[in-house]
């Protein structure tokens, strides 16, 4: 370090501050993985990959899994720090402990907050986050913040006016400007869970409530679409689909489908087959069927669709570091201009 950088270090107030290439808040990101790969991909354009600290938002019409696609996260961070715990603050009370302790998480870890307005939930959690450290393991849940009035709408209802509420807005913009730099500094991911809706245009798109703010300051915005799972008649679950509205990560516009039934729950492997066929890892050389190649050709037997959604199918593909590079360029935003630096490296030592 040189002497001028070390003055500028000690003569801030900001005690925190470090050197870029040594800065913990800049180069060391938690990397949660979860067990569903598409979703991996979708939070980080990486196979191995994750959820990392910031803020999340879960956008979508009712139904659309958002929920469980929280839990689903609270499960994988708890799994991988088990002295971990979870700030559950709910305004919708959509789950029960039940529905919880059906997806495997344990409640006792699990803080249930109730929220009442946004006034009383930015309150609320800037002073949990005040008592938190770096070190502390904490995963931070909202379901949901379009469900959340403000303090003005309670006061107006009370008081018998109809008056639009202006400030809702406001105070969610608040809201996340305050615990943003909480969530990067102190490594702690947090989900929030929103509703939308379509805008009156004569091509009208996707609105999420909160204003521009709720943009600028998430570090992805994930907005998940259904359509139904169907065999032959019978409705056996939905097709989900992630769409990348933003992020640090991923390519924007970017689309990760996976598939819930009834019976078997999240298909681990749904999302994948049509990345490989893509990239030359799966052909599907017959209607219906779908095999495994490689430069010297086809592997193994062909297969049935439904008989590729397991791991005798996937783990050859999935540890293949070339099918592992393909997704990287495919979707990951930083792939390219590492590509490049890399090249750039190459000449010079050449």
């Amino acid at each position: 370090m040189s002497s001028l950088l070390n003055r500028m270090q000690k003569a801030g107030v900001i005690k925190t501050s470090e050197v870029l290439s040594e800065s913990s808040f800049f180069n060391i990101k938690d990397i949660i993985p979860t067990e569903l790969p598409i979703l991996n991909i979708a939070f980080s354009g990486d196979l191995s990959g994750g959820l990392v600290s910031g803020l999340t938002i879960f956008a979508g019409l009712s139904k659309s899994f958002k929920t469980l696609l929280g839990l689903y996260c609270m499960k994988a961070y708890m799994d991988k720090y088990p002295d971990s715990i979870a700030l559950f603050f709910d305004s919708e009370f959509g789950c029960t402990p039940e529905y919880i302790k059906s997806h495997n998480i344990d409640t006792d870890r699990v803080l249930h907050i109730p929220v009442e307005n946004l006034e009383q939930l930015k309150f609320d959690m800037i002073k949990r986050l005040e008592e938190l450290s770096r070190n502390d393991k904490v995963f931070i849940f909202l379901d949901s913040i379009s469900a959340i009035p403000s303090s003005k709408e309670t006061e107006d209802a009370l008081d018998g006016k109809s008056v639009a509420d202006m400030t809702r807005a406001k105070s969610i913009r608040s809201l996340l400007r305050i615990i943003t730099p909480h969530l990067t500094m102190k490594d702690i991911p947090c989900i929030v869970i929103t509703h939308v809706y379509n805008s009156m245009e004569l091509y009208s798109k996707v609105i999420i409530p909160g204003g521009m703010s709720v943009s600028y300051l998430a570090n992805q915005i994930f907005v998940i679409t259904k359509a139904q799972e169907k065999d032959g008649t019978d409705l056996v679950g939905y097709n989900f689909t992630i769409n990348i509205e933003k992020s640090r990560f991923v390519k924007e516009k970017s689309k990760f489908p996976f598939t819930v039934t009834w019976n078997g729950g999240i298909q681990k492997y749904s999302g994948l087959l049509d990345i490989a066929i893509d990239g030359g890892f799966v052909v599907k050389p017959a209607n219906g069927w779908y095999a495994k190649v490689d430069n010297d050709g086809i592997i193994g037997d062909k297969h049935r669709f439904k008989k590729t959604q397991n791991s005798e199918f996937w783990e050859s593909i999935i540890t293949n570091d070339k099918f592992k590079q393909f997704i990287k360029k495919k979707y990951q935003l930083s792939f390219e201009s590492k590509m490049i630096q890399d090249d750039i490296e190459n000449n010079e030592d050449d």
